[in-house]
């Protein structure tokens, strides 16, 4: 008799197939995100591609339309993902400040924490920086849950801190209404400007003394005469 037996007759000898792995629909949702996330820290929004993500995430092209219906939705989830990682940039550095809410300095700290975490994350992450605010013209901006804040975005932690100006009296309630669209214009022009604008030439000494300078003209411009002014970052 023969000792030599087929794969088929030895099952020991073959190979075990091995099934697909499934993967549960909302984590390939959030796969593709996470992807989308990747790519747009090195590449910023145009580098947010379907086949690309699918490729991170190990699964078909085609997966990715069970999720989103084009490559401009995936965007838009991307670009709320990099806006709640500004957010919570900007939640950590509020909570480093101390005093509690309703103290001065501690109020004034905050507002100080809000504009130097939004020209850090600029300069740190300029990908997910302008992935931020790249969501497409169809897609509404959408604010991601579970962040620090009546919606966890940079605009809501501003207002926040702005609200606490008024309650501790460093900032006339008289002036306060609509007051957070000036200071964040300005705090995001700025970071454009360094970041991807002319003044991205500067060494960082100038744009060191550059960022202290806008900080300080939003500080006075908010403020009583006499009070104290922003640090930069």
């Amino acid at each position: 008799m023969s000792t030599d037996r087929s794969a088929a007759e030895n099952p020991r000898s073959a190979p075990a197939s091995r099934p697909p792995v499934r993967r549960p629909r909302g984590a390939v949702r959030e796969g593709l995100i996470e992807a989308g996330l990747e790519l747009a820290r090195t590449g910023g929004p145009d580098a947010v591609v379907l086949r690309e993500a699918t490729r991170i995430v190990g699964v078909v092209p085609n997966a990715a339309y069970r999720h989103f219906a084009d490559r401009d939705e995936l965007l838009a989830a991307v670009c709320t993902a990099a806006m709640a990682e500004l957010g919570a940039r900007i939640a950590a550095a509020i909570a480093r400040v101390p005093g509690d809410h309703g103290d001065p300095d501690g109020a004034f700290g905050r507002m100080g924490a809000v504009g130097t975490a939004y020209l850090e994350f600029a300069r740190d992450e300029p990908g997910l920086f302008a992935t931020a605010f790249a969501v497409p013209d169809q897609h509404p901006y959408v604010v991601a849950s579970g962040a620090r804040g009546a919606d966890g975005s940079p605009l809501s932690q501003l207002q926040e801190v702005l609200d606490e100006l008024v309650e501790v009296g460093l900032l006339d309630p008289r002036r306060r209404e609509g007051v957070e669209v000036p200071v964040w214009s300005t705090v995001h022009g700025l970071a454009v400007l360094i970041g991807q604008g002319p003044l991205r030439v500067l060494p960082d000494g100038d744009v060191r003394a550059l960022t202290e300078r806008v900080l300080r003209f939003i500080a006075e411009s908010l403020l009583a005469p006499g009070e104290k002014t922003i640090s930069a970052p």
